[in-house]
């Protein structure tokens, strides 16, 4: 039975989204960085995509305007490739920072620009959990650099405004957060989607649904974030496949789809499969995407008892109808969708199958418990016991 819809009550704010999409793209560069007042940028980026042809294209469209080339991203945000970042950025007296390549990229120009501005330890800018379990983000008041992102895979990161770097020396993510670093302009061009390789795109988008379906499921999701959301899952579910992952429209609508899951979770936040797919990837160089696609089915089974009703919208958006007539199936339609979906994609099902060892769990079960996201989950983490049952089913 259908109900009656409950009054709303709710606030959305958004900040400016400046997206330019196609071929003539980058024509659009030099007026948006002219309107940041800007002159002298900064390329930041990966080794594999400085020698493309499509550097080559952005160099040509930036001329003058362009002063160097920082090469120093890495997977996850190293903490020392984002001091590195930094101090060339300096020395080359940027007045602003484009980031070319995917989530890393967008992260390290960030935390970069933060840590240049600052003049502080990463450490002391970071979010903290307090004694109370709560968490605590330090105010960062310096003017930051302007910032323009060129993707070449999809990434949730381009949209936000917090930057998680990863402390080799503790093994800790630090999250800094900054709406000031927030991209002012980001730029969709075909050529520079072509430089991915396959698997990478599909780990991405991985990571762009687990993430969405996580917001959907938040209690805290306003009909303007679903709306984001649901059709991010619907661009990932006609997308996520073999031909479109190898095509270059595919590709497109794969990255669109994680621009909107970016700006829709802004106000839902992200849950326990993006914790945990942080702590493991701690233990692992498999990518956040893969993870995400192991632990995703557990943690919405987790979930499901306490906000079984939002998973009609997963439902809905994957595959095209509502999960189920009775409320129990609701939630036993979303997840199946999910695995059907992973199954066509050949990904690893289990923990043990990408090298975790059983004896590592109490440390990523403690691990997950310090992340701030664990916050935001849509049903309560009370301890490191829950994460670990999680993570048994999960190996």
């Amino acid at each position: 039975m259908k109900r009656d819809p409950v009054p709303l009550s709710f606030q959305h704010v958004a900040a400016e989204l400046r997206l330019f999409c196609g071929e003539n793209c980058l024509s659009s560069l030099e007026r948006e960085l002219t309107r940041e007042g800007c002159s002298r940028a900064v390329i930041v980026s990966g080794r594999s995509v400085r020698d493309s042809q499509a550097m080559d294209l952005l160099r040509q469209v930036l001329g003058p305007m362009l002063i160097g080339e920082c090469i120093t991203v890495r997977p996850n945000s190293p903490l020392p490739s984002v001091m590195e970042s930094a101090q060339i950025i300096e020395d080359l007296k940027a007045d602003s920072v484009i980031a070319v390549g995917g989530g890393s990229a967008a992260v390290t120009a960030r935390a970069a620009s933060i840590l240049l501005a600052e003049k502080a330890p990463a450490q002391t800018l970071s979010t903290r959990r307090l004694p109370d379990g709560t968490f605590e983000s330090p105010r960062l008041r310096a003017p930051k650099l302007p910032q323009f992102i060129v993707p070449t895979t999809p990434s949730t990161a381009f949209v936000k405004a917090g930057s998680a770097v990863h402390d080799e020396d503790t093994g800790r993510r630090l999250a800094l957060f900054d709406p000031k670093t927030r991209v002012k302009a980001l730029f969709v061009h075909p050529e520079f989607l072509r430089t991915a390789p396959d698997p990478l795109i599909q780990s991405a988008s991985l990571n762009t649904l687990s993430t969405a379906v996580e917001a959907i499921a938040s209690q805290k999701c306003d009909p303007i974030s679903e709306a984001m959301l649901m059709h991010s899952l619907r661009l990932i579910a006609n997308h996520l496949n073999s031909s479109s992952v190898n095509d270059t429209p595919g590709r497109e609508r794969l990255v669109l789809a994680a621009i909107l899951c970016g700006r829709g979770t802004e106000h839902s936040g992200g849950g326990l499969a993006s914790v945990l797919a942080h702590a493991i990837g701690a233990h692992s160089d498999i990518a956040n995407g893969i993870v995400n696609a192991i632990v995703l089915p557990h943690t919405m089974r987790f979930n499901a008892q306490d906000i079984d009703e939002r998973f009609d919208a997963i439902s809905e958006a994957l595959l095209g109808k509502s999960g189920g007539s009775s409320r129990p199936e609701k939630p036993i339609a979303a997840v199946d969708a999910i695995e059907a979906l992973f199954g066509r994609l050949l990904v690893p099902h289990r923990l043990q199958d990408i090298g975790i060892a059983r004896v590592d769990l109490p440390k990523i079960a403690s691990a997950a418990m310090s992340d701030w996201f664990i916050t935001r989950n849509s049903r309560l983490v009370s301890s490191e016991a829950s994460i670990l049952s999680i993570l048994e089913a999960c190996w």
